[in-house]
């Protein structure tokens, strides 16, 4: 089960549309009543409570700690932290030092935090190289101590966010890293979270705890979301030039947060809330969940009706306008796609709304490892062989090609319920040296003539571009391709079947 939460909300806190809403209707009900004259002086009372009202509820004027962050995050003085140096945090750490900036990164893994500080990297999209020059000019260092964000000016967190067994959000990692900055934080600080969440998580949750410290948002600290956008061996979109989205809990914190990625990035989009940001992101990754389960399924009509689901999607894809192409697979994977729908679904829960769309495509999209592997049955009967004691060479098992992720990746569905069939599995991933299942540490095998020929079939589940296809057709019996990987091979197409 995922962390339990009780939501809590600030005393007299009203969101900014609220307070509006109250101002239009209460200066509405005073200005058309209609009073006689025994009445006009409690009229005239009503009205100076209304004016030191609104007076009370419009945005603050810029504190001089606002104008002091500010100025530190301009003139590159600010000290920034990271919360977090996976796949989100580390490129936005090294972002921020290399224009000019100190920045200290938070993490509890202590080897994480020796291998940054000794110049490595662990993550595709950020060399090793970049990191070491950083480390070597003081501008980044790693730490497990949480003391440390009472130094810093600004707090981004980026830890992550999974899924329970029974897909309820586990924010737990939020819970701790919030601990971290409410027990060390300062006044006139930056407080960040970028971590994918459902709405209402900085303001219900986050907010309230931070408060406890005893400082105010909006006057002693500034708090906003930012979805982060990473898309893991994307070298066409980076850190750096991917637009952001920010929204803070007042006018001043989402000018803070405006200001502070504009640092290192040019586009920046504010939106009128939290809530909003938050809910951005959980838009654009439940848009690719569900056309991807719609592909997914369209992948399936096409195998019922004898066609070429590539063909029909490419050929679609050449209308200009109307369509936009999607490509169906073995299953979803990463950090993103099948995680963050249920966020939504989830908090639609608790307000008594069922997300059809995003349950279907979760459906759908969870049985295609049991799909591919029902292929794989149907292709070796062709053999006249049967799963039980067959050898299958696995080709890739990172989520995605030419990375070494393997976070939610649907090869290990599909290499443990052919495990559970009987199969003897042997994997080559040019980027995935070692990898788990079934609680045993396997190795990624040479790829080698001897290997493929001696395999009964070769499964493609990642289509990394290190491959020679063709030779790959060459040197196996038969093929199962759920990437559209060999559409270039010209020989041997007899061999393959396609998902």
């Amino acid at each position: 089960m995922g962390t339990t939460i009780t939501k809590t909300k600030p005393k007299n806190k009203k969101s900014p549309g609220q307070n509006d809403k109250l101002q239009r209707i209460s200066v509405s009900n005073v200005n058309n009543a209609t009073l006689d004259s025994e009445s006009e002086t409690e009229a005239k009372a009503v009205k100076t409570n209304m004016k030191k009202s609104m007076k009370k509820l419009a945005p603050n004027k810029k504190s001089a700690g606002a104008e002091k962050l500010a100025a530190k995050i301009k003139n590159k003085t600010a000290r920034i932290g990271i919360v977090g140096l996976g796949y989100v945090g580390l490129p936005l750490a090294v972002e921020f030092a290399e224009r000019g900036f100190t920045v200290t990164g938070f993490d509890i893994s202590k080897p994480k935090v020796k291998l940054i500080n000794a110049g490595k990297s662990d993550i595709d999209d950020i060399s090793s190289d970049r990191v070491k020059a950083m480390v070597k000019a003081g501008r980044l260092k790693a730490t497990d101590d949480a003391k440390l964000v009472g130094k810093v000016d600004t707090v981004s967190i980026c830890v992550p966010t999974p899924l329970s067994k029974t897909k309820d959000p586990d924010i737990s990692y939020i819970l701790a890293a919030v601990k971290w900055v409410r027990d060390y934080m300062h006044k006139d600080m930056l407080i960040v979270l970028e971590s994918t969440t459902y709405p209402g998580t900085t303001d219900e949750i986050i907010l309230p705890r931070l408060e406890e410290s005893g400082y105010k948002v909006g006057k002693d600290f500034y708090l906003a979301f930012s979805p982060e956008r990473i898309d893991p061996g994307n070298q066409s979109f980076t850190t750096l030039n991917t637009p952001r989205i920010v929204g803070g809990v007042t006018p001043h914190c989402t000018k803070i947060a405006k200001l502070f990625y504009e640092q290192i990035i040019s586009g920046v989009h504010p939106v009128s809330s939290t809530q909003s940001a938050e809910m951005v992101k959980l838009l654009e990754n439940t848009f690719r969940s569900v056309n991807i389960g719609l592909v997914n399924e369209v992948a399936l009509m096409c195998d019922r009706l004898g066609l070429n689901v590539w063909e029909i999607i490419d050929a679609a894809a050449t209308k200009p306008f109307g369509f936009m192409p999607f490509y169906p697979g073995p299953g979803l994977g990463g950090h993103c796609i099948p995680i963050d729908p249920h966020y939504l679904s989830w908090k639609l829960k608790s307000l008594n709304y069922y997300a059809r769309f995003i349950e279907l495509a979760g459906d759908v999209n969870t049985s295609m490892p049991e799909y591919v592997v029902s292929r794989i049955a149907r292709m070796l009967n062709n053999f006249s062989k049967s799963l039980k004691n067959s050898r299958i060479l696995i080709l890739g098992v990172a989520y995605k090609r030419n990375i070494q992720d393997v976070r939610e990746s649907p090869a290990l569905d599909v290499i443990k319920l052919l495990e559970d069939a009987g199969v003897k599995i042997v994997y080559n991933d040019p980027y995935v040296p070692e990898i788990t299942w079934n609680d045993t540490r396997h190795r990624s095998t040479k790829l080698n003539k001897a290997m493929a020929q001696k395999a009964d079939c070769c499964v493609i589940l990642t289509d990394h571009t290190d491959y020679d296809y063709q030779w790959v057709v060459d040197n196996s019996k038969a093929i199962f391709d759920t990437r559209n990987a060999t559409a270039k091979v010209k020989k041997g197409r007899s061999k393959i079947s396609l998902l």
